[in-house]
This record gives C-alpha cells, structure tokens and sequence, in this order.
C-alpha cells in the first residue's frame, strides 16, 4: 500500500512449476498439438505461487498483472505449435488469477513469423471475455529476425481494432533475437528489449496509429527502451514540472545546426507532436535508479505505469541506492526526491487503472 491504496505492479510475469516448461518441450520435440493438455498439480502450482507472494509482500505490492514470460512465449515457432501454447499459456494464466485473486491477466497471442494476425485477434477476444484478462502482450519481433512489419503498419491493424473495441490494452514486450551479432553475448534477449522497445516508441510516436484508433492505449516495456540524448525546441526540460514553469522550455540558441554554411536560409517546417498522453504509457521496470530517474524526468509521471516484474531478473541483485533487492522499485521511487507524494501515488496507483481500465470490471478496487 501507499498512503492507503493498493500498489498495482503492470510489469509481472508467471511463476510455475517444472511441469510448465516441461510441456512446452515436449510439444516442441513431439510437434503434436492435439495431444494431452497440460495439468500441473495443484500442489506444484500452489508451491510456486507461494515463493512469488511472498516476493510481492517484501516489495509492497497488493496487484500485480501477469503475464507470459516473454523468453518462453516461443513466436518463432510454426502457427499449429504455436497456438496451441499460446492458449496453453493463457489458461495456466487464468489457473493463477482463479488461485489468486491479487493476480490479474495479461494474455499470451500466438503470433508467428507471418503475425497471424486472424488468431491474435480471436485469442484476445477469449482471454478477454472467457478469462477475464486485461490486455495482451504484444511480441514487436516475433520471429526474432527483425522482419516484421513496424508498429506502426496497417499489418497490425486488425490487433488494435479488437484491442480498441474490447477496451484491452496491450503491452509491448519483445522476447529474443535471432540476430547472430548478439549471439555471444550473455542474455542477449536484454539488449533485443532495448532496440525493439526503443524502435516501437518512436513508430508510435511518430506515425498514425492513435489517429486512427483514439481509444487504443499502449503501454511499453522498461521505460521505453533507449531514452532521449538529444533535446527538441519546444518541449519540456523537465516532464516532472508543469510545462510552463520557468526555465523548463527548450528553445532556440540563435544559431543554426550542422555544418553546411547557409542553411539558415532554408525555411523548415516542423510537424507538431500529437497528443499522446491518453494512449502511449510506460512502465517503471528498470532497476538502476540514475536510468528510471532519467526515463520519469523525460516521459514525465504522467505518462509512467509501476512494473517491477517481481520475481525476475532484479531479485538476486542487491541495489545500493535502497539496500534491498533490485526489483524493489517502490523502494528506489519512494527516495527519488524530485517526485511528490501525488506524483508518486500516480504512478502506483492511479495511472495503472487509468491504462487498464478492465480491472475495474474484476472488482479489485
């Protein structure tokens, strides 16, 4: 809790039992979808759950929304195989928030090299209105080979006009990377959540996707990715300050830029940023306190969802800025001193029902 209402965590993923993955290999290596369903023992799955409660407890978090493990959702597989773990996924998910009631839903989609785009939207609509789930995660790369459409193409239509319609809201999360230059590289996976997320923020941001779907909201990953390094006329210094306070407008120095002599003469045209704050959100999942510092000075409090994804790759990981475990980010907000107490209650609390506005339907508040 903060100042007495619940911390709802948008970032989180399932804990499950050896019995989970174990299925996922064997439908891999057997390639046989109409075999057996997976059954997890209630036990196994109780034992799991317990560990990731108790995580939750220890970092104050009341809600967390969960969703696949993003290296274990499998896209680059062949759509037969991959629909058949998609709703594998979803309802072992479902199994959770049955068990759980502080758990809620974020669907895996079956998406595969071509997108299949026509099962996304049918799986969306079930873990929606069968499961009781709030959105979906949104795989930007699904084949791992970075082929696919942008963000921003009409190929991803379809998804957001169910999303839209649904009131769901998806998250972007990409998964891992096929691209060889990484290879050697230890979890590589994190750098290809890096460069897609980036990629995705500045597809959304600068095409037309929201003009066309108004009511669509998005929520990206760890921030968003990279952060900005250059600054833009116009725009706020500081996303944390009103946008009018002194001092916090970038304006012009009076010189041109570049180095070619004259171009001072060429009239420029500058397109106005669209007004994205109903629909391109962020979530707070970065564990060094100078990166997440930067990213809620840039995007600005309002546009910031709390993630932790608790228990994770944070856990094992003391953070020296709070002396406690790296995925503690409550701990690491409530010190950075250049929030208020209803910046900070924003983005625990208010902004998380505000982009998924399907939890108010479960009941949770």
């Amino acid at each position: 809790m903060f100042k007495g209402k619940q911390v709802i965590c948008t970032h989180g993923h399932i804990s499950t039992p050896i019995h989970f993955r174990g299925y996922a290999a064997n439908l891999i290596a057997l390639r046989n979808p109409g075999g057996d369903d997976l059954k997890i023992p209630e036990a196994a799955m109780q034992e799991a759950m317990s560990r990731h409660l108790k995580m939750l407890d220890e970092r104050n978090i009341d809600i967390q929304l969960i969703s696949p493990r993003p290296v274990a959702m499998m896209h680059w597989e062949r759509p037969f195989i991959q629909e058949k773990w998609a709703r594998t996924t979803n309802d072992t998910i479902a199994l959770q928030c049955s068990m759980e009631k502080r758990f809620v839903g974020i669907a895996q989609l079956p998406q595969t090299a071509g997108l299949n785009i026509k099962k996304c939207v049918a799986e969306l609509d079930y873990a929606v209105k069968e499961l009781g789930f709030v959105g979906a995660t949104l795989n930007p790369d699904p084949a791992g080979d970075r082929q696919s459409p942008g963000l921003d193409d009409e190929a991803w239509y379809a998804l957001y006009e169910k999303a839209e319609e649904l009131d769901a809201t998806l998250v972007v999360h990409p998964s891992v990377s096929k691209d060889p230059r990484i290879e050697r590289l230890s979890h590589s996976y994190q750098y290809n959540n890096l460069t897609e997320e980036t990629l995705a923020t500045l597809l959304l941001e600068q095409g037309s996707v929201f003009e066309r779907f108004p009511k669509l909201r998005i929520v990206i990953c760890h921030c968003g990715g990279a952060l900005r390094r250059l600054q833009a006329s116009g725009e706020a210094y500081d996303a944390c300050l009103p946008p009018d306070a002194p001092g916090n407008k970038i304006g012009l120095s009076g010189q041109d830029s570049g180095g070619q002599v004259g171009t001072g003469r060429v009239k420029r045209v500058k397109k106005p940023r669209p007004d994205l704050r109903n629909n391109l959100f962020f979530d707070t999942c970065a564990y060094d306190p100078w990166f997440l510092g930067a990213a809620i000075h840039q995007r600005g409090p309002a546009q910031m969802v709390f993630g932790s994804e608790v228990p994770g790759s944070g856990s094992a990981q003391q953070n020296p800025f709070t002396g406690k475990p790296s995925d503690d980010v409550v701990a690491t907000i409530n010190q950075f001193d250049f929030l208020t107490d209803e910046q900070r209650m924003d983005i625990y609390h208010n902004n998380p029902r505000k982009v998924f506005p399907l939890m108010e339907k479960l009941g949770l508040f």
